[in-house]
């Protein structure tokens, strides 16, 4: 599978582009500085930048899924995911790509989701604290969610700098006070593009 990579320098895009490239898949690794790139067999770099759009469509063209783990910094602006997602759905459209996996954070909720108390209490601090990074997120789903394409969107908790423990848990889970390491969410991405599962679904992701 060629799959296009949206935040492949970034903490969880580095751990995801080497699995999928261990599994076997051609990456395309989008970035603005591609000199951060790993040079490794199986990645093919593109420079450009997801945010203006410059180079998204050359990203873009040939994959067979396209996944999106961009992530806000206190310098990059508050509506990255939103104004980035723009660029990455209309580009797949211009080319006719239909699997696409975009991260969020597990405080962004779905319609009626039921919540552990202590997920409404860490949804309600997320609101004080980073505000505009939650409505960003949000804006950004209701795009993707408002598509006819393959979509999922994957919501973990905190994410953890380990080295991963090669599993996970996932699905309609409750989330409390927790973390997981960002490989094991990059090995969850992987099985979503690989499987059929959380097709149009917004599973949440957890440490096993």
């Amino acid at each position: 599978m060629r799959i296009t990579v949206f935040g492949a320098t970034g903490r969880t895009g580095e751990p995801l582009v080497e699995r999928a490239v261990e599994r076997g898949h051609e990456v395309v690794a989008f970035a603005r500085s591609p000199q951060d790139v790993e040079t490794r067999e199986g990645v093919t770099v593109v420079e450009g930048d997801a945010y203006t759009g410059e180079g998204v469509s050359e990203g873009v063209a040939g994959a067979d899924a396209v996944v999106s783990v961009l992530g806000q910094t206190s310098e990059g602006p508050d509506d990255l995911l939103t104004v980035a997602g723009k660029h990455i759905l209309a580009a797949m459209d211009e080319h006719g790509v239909d699997r696409f996996v975009t991260l969020v954070g597990a405080g962004v909720r779905e319609e009626e989701e039921s919540v552990s108390l202590s997920g409404r209490v860490m949804g309600t601090m997320l609101k004080l604290v980073a505000r505009a990074v939650m409505e960003d997120a949000e804006e950004h789903v209701r795009q993707v969610r408002a598509t006819e394409l393959a979509w999922t969107v994957v919501r973990p908790p905190r994410l953890t700098e380990g080295e991963g423990t090669g599993d996970y848990r996932a699905g309609d889970i409750t989330l409390g006070f927790e973390s997981i390491d960002r490989p094991d969410v990059a090995l969850f991405i992987l099985d979503c593009l690989e499987g059929e599962e959380y097709v149009r679904e917004m599973p949440k992701v957890g440490a096993a």
